[in-house]
């Protein structure tokens, strides 16, 4: 009896610890979306180990403001867009929610762009593929089979140990991998410094800030998990930055040293050849499906539910289309544009990928605005409000962002390519 105790007494504490994780794991998860194999594998292929002290650095940074949306939610049992509309009134909600509207269209448009991007390698035209992906999320999500997908592609997502197990059998200069993380080069090169914006951007995005607040509000999680979900949301920053530090490795060991460039998704496919070899194409098609699929399914939804949140609306797939009729037309409109963005045939689809990243951290900006003034609000937040150490990442990430897009702009009149 002793020794069944003593066995079962782990088992039992492990079970609120299960109950709470998984905001900051999902959260970080969906960064290595359709846009985010993009952008690191251009960053690899175009520019070697030179951008992984971005990886670096961004880790910090996502953890840090991660955190802080946790925080503010499990503290004050709302949203940040409820949050801004209490603090600032409708004005600046409406700011910020068009803000966030705009950031998001750019997301759900590169999401849908994976999708046209992976079944173009099977000959598939995306004028078939996005707008049948469209409709088949719609119902699939409206009719309250999310979590399906939830878990479905959690599981998939195992798929990115290959970019790990490539990176190895690649054998890169790991010296020179480990070196460029902590020793930041820069270059006055205007594709470089879109680069640096975009990888940023993909990393940390506008709506991921809304996401990881209002997901630990619907999880209803009190004070007193804070400490578990402090080490939930770091160990999601810390795992979509490893992978993010081998998708770019990956590419590169192979992409990079061969001297070739990255033109359309199957030239990317390269990196996993060292261990798929000529199957790389379609595993790599398949994984960027995965990601694509799963980010335009979820984007939408988190678009839709703070923006009616934000104004007062029923939101949430729990209500039916005639309670919350808003947030499924919302849902519907989101969908319907991103797809519409992606559909022409002349649209270049690796670029959609990668230009709304940048977009996406340049519209970050004004989010940090508000998340800062909010998490130092201690009549929001007393005691759990921010300390300098969160308050100098949140500044150094502004202002880097800030600093490496006014030069990038300048750089489109003064520098050369």
């Amino acid at each position: 009896m002793k020794l069944f105790s003593t066995l079962k007494r782990p088992f039992l504490v492990l079970i609120p610890v299960l109950a709470i994780i998984g905001p900051g794991i999902i959260s970080g998860s969906v960064d290595n979306d359709a846009g985010g194999i993009a952008t690191y594998s251009l960053a690899g292929a175009h520019f070697g180990y030179s951008l992984l002290w971005i990886v670096f650095l961004t880790t910090f940074a996502l953890a840090v403001t991660q955190e802080i949306g946790a925080r503010m939610g499990i503290v004050t049992g709302k949203g940040l867009a409820s949050l801004v509309r209490e603090r600032f009134g409708i004005r600046w909600t409406a700011f910020i929610m068009v803000v966030l509207f705009i950031a998001n269209i750019g997301v759900i448009a590169a999401e849908f762009a994976g999708i046209g991007a992976s079944l173009e390698i099977f000959h598939i035209p995306r004028y078939v593929s996005v707008p049948f992906a469209a409709v088949a999320i719609y119902f699939f999500v409206s009719k309250g089979n999310f979590k399906s997908l939830e878990r479905l592609f959690l599981l998939l997502s195992s798929f990115y140990i290959v970019y790990i197990v490539s990176a190895v059998l690649a054998k890169p200069d790991w010296g020179k991998a480990l070196s460029s993380l902590v020793i930041p080069t820069f270059h006055l090169q205007k594709d470089y410094l879109l680069t640096v914006i975009a990888v940023i951007g993909t990393t940390i995005t506008p709506w991921g800030q809304f996401f990881i607040q209002d997901y630990v509000v619907d999880k209803k999680l009190s004070v007193d998990d804070l400490r578990i979900e402090r080490g939930d949301v770091f160990f999601g920053s810390f795992l979509t930055n490893v992978i993010s530090f081998f998708i770019i490795v990956a590419c590169a060991a192979t992409i990079y040293v061969s001297g070739k460039s990255i033109l359309t998704a199957a030239d990317a496919a390269v990196a996993l050849s060292p261990l798929a070899g000529h199957f790389a194409t379609i595993l790599f098609a398949f994984g960027l499906f995965n990601a694509a699929i799963f980010g335009a399914a979820l984007v939408p939804v988190a678009t839709s539910y703070v923006i009616t949140e934000a104004f007062g609306f029923e939101s949430g797939l729990n209500f039916a289309f005639r309670e919350a009729p808003e947030f499924y037309i919302l849902f519907g409109v989101s969908l319907g544009i991103g797809a519409l963005l992606v559909i022409l045939p002349f649209v270049p689809l690796l670029a959609v990928l990668f230009l709304t990243q940048a977009l996406n951290a340049i519209l970050l900006l004004p989010v940090f605005v508000f998340l800062y003034i909010l998490a130092n609000d201690k009549k929001i937040l007393g005691s759990y409000s921010n300390h300098k150490i969160t308050n100098g990442v949140v500044l150094l990430t502004f202002f880097l962002i800030a600093i490496v897009s006014l030069i990038y702009f300048i750089s489109l009149f003064v520098f050369p390519t």
